[in-house]
C-alpha cells in the first residue's frame, strides 16, 4: 500500500536530535521518512551529491523544514545552502512544506529587519547573515510557507499530528462531495436523456396521440409568457384564440391594431390602459393554428419572443415604444 513519503531538510549536527524524533512520529504514523543520515536518498556516480538530495524531494509528499543558527553546506550550483535549496525546490514542485525556525532565531531576525542595512553587526543566535535573508524571502512567498516557531522537538510533533489530522478530515470531505458531484452530474444527465426522449416521442405522437396533446397543452409554454408577460398571479389557461380574448378581455386589454409596422401581419396587438399609461401586448399568430387553435409546442422549440409586452406612457405617432 502506498504510503506518504516525507522529506525531513535542516542541517545535521545541531538538530540532529529533533530529526531523530521526527523520524519517530512519522513511522509511527506508518508513513515514510526522508533524511539522509538514514541513507534514505539514493545517490549516483553522474551528478553532484546536492542534485540527488533535490531529486529525491521530488519523489516526496511532505518536506519538514527545520531551520536553527547554522547555515549549513553551501550550494555548488545557486547561492544558497544545500537545505536552502531543498525548500526551495519542495516549493517550486508543489509539495506540501511546513517550515520550522528555532524561537531564538525568530526573535533574533526581526533585529535583523530593523538593522539589516547596518554593517557589521554580529548575531548572537546565527552563523551567517544569510540565515536571516532566507527566513525574509521565505516571508515573502504568497503561498504555501507555514511557518511555526519551536523550542523542541515536542512542539514541531503536536504542530503536524493537528495540521496532518486537518489534512485527512479534509480529504474525507473531499471524498464525501466527490459522490455528490457525481451524483449530481448523473441527474443532469438523466435529465438531459429524458428531454431529449420527451422531444422525440412529442415529435412522433403529438399529432396522434390524445394523452401526450392534453399533457403538452397542460404545460404549454405560452401560459408561462403570458403569465410573466401580464405579471398575472394565476395559472393561465386557454386552447384557442377566442378563449385567450376572453380573459384578456376580462383583464381590461382590447384587440387594436395601434402600429404600423412591416410585420403587423404577424402579429395580435392588444392595448390596456390604467392611469393613462398603456400596456401593449403583442402575441404572434404562429402559436395558432389555421383554425385559431392553440398549437402545441415544447419548451425546445418555443420562443419567448413570441409574448412581448410593452408599457408607454402614450400612444401617438410621435411617441411609439419602438
Amino acid at each position: 500500500m502506498a504510503r506518504p513519503r516525507v522529506f525531513v531538510s535542516s542541517t545535521f549536527y545541531d538538530l540532529k536530535y529533533v530529526r531523530a524524533d521526527l523520524e519517530r512520529f512519522i513511522k509511527d504514523l506508518g508513513y515514510d521518512a526522508v533524511l539522509n543520515e538514514k541513507g534514505n536518498i539514493p545517490y549516483g556516480s553522474e551528478e553532484k551529491l546536492e542534485d540527488y538530495c533535490y531529486r529525491e524531494v521530488d519523489n516526496t509528499d511532505i518536506l519538514i523544514a527545520i531551520i536553527g543558527g547554522r547555515y549549513g553546506s553551501g550550494s555548488k550550483n545557486e547561492p544558497y545552502s544545500i537545505t536552502q535549496m531543498e525548500i526551495k525546490t519542495a516549493h517550486k514542485l508543489g509539495k506540501q512544506v511546513y517550515i520550522f525556525i528555532d524561537k531564538s532565531v525568530m526573535g533574533e531576525y526581526r533585529m535583523y529587519l530593523l538593522n539589516k542595512d547596518v554593517e557589521n553587526i554580529k548575531y548572537s543566535y546565527v552563523d551567517d547573515v544569510k540565515i536571516f535573508a532566507f527566513i525574509e524571502e521565505i516571508e515573502g512567498l504568497s503561498h504555501n510557507n507555514p511557518i511555526s516557531p519551536f523550542e523542541n522537538s515536542q512542539e514541531i510533533i503536536f504542530f503536524l499530528r493537528e495540521q496532518w489530522a486537518g489534512l485527512f478530515q479534509r480529504l474525507l470531505q473531499q471524498q464525501a462531495k466527490l459522490g455528490e458531484v457525481k451524483t449530481l452530474e448523473n441527474i443532469n444527465a438523466t435529465a438531459q436523456t429524458l428531454n431529449k426522449l420527451v422531444n422525440f416521442l412529442t415529435e412522433e405522437r403529438k399529432n396522434s396521440d390524445t394523452a401526450i396533446k392534453e399533457i403538452l397543452l397542460s404545460n404549454h409554454p405560452a401560459f408561462i409568457n403570458l403569465k410573466e408577460a401580464t405579471n398575472t398571479p394565476y395559472r393561465i389557461f386557454f386552447s384557442n384564440k377566442e378563449e385567450l380574448e376572453v380573459w384578456l378581455k376580462a383583464r381590461q386589454f382590447t384587440e387594436k391594431n395601434l402600429f404600423d409596422y412591416d410585420d403587423y401581419d404577424k402579429h395580435y396587438e392588444y392595448v390596456l390602459e390604467q392611469n393613462n399609461i398603456y400596456f401593449y401586448l403583442t402575441i404572434n399568430k404562429v402559436i395558432f393554428d389555421e383554425n385559431d387553435k392553440l398549437k402545441i409546442f415544447t419548451q425546445f422549440d418555443w420562443n419567448d419572443k413570441w409574448i412581448k409586452m410593452q408599457k408607454v406612457s402614450k400612444i401617438s405617432d410621435d411617441d411609439l415604444p419602438f
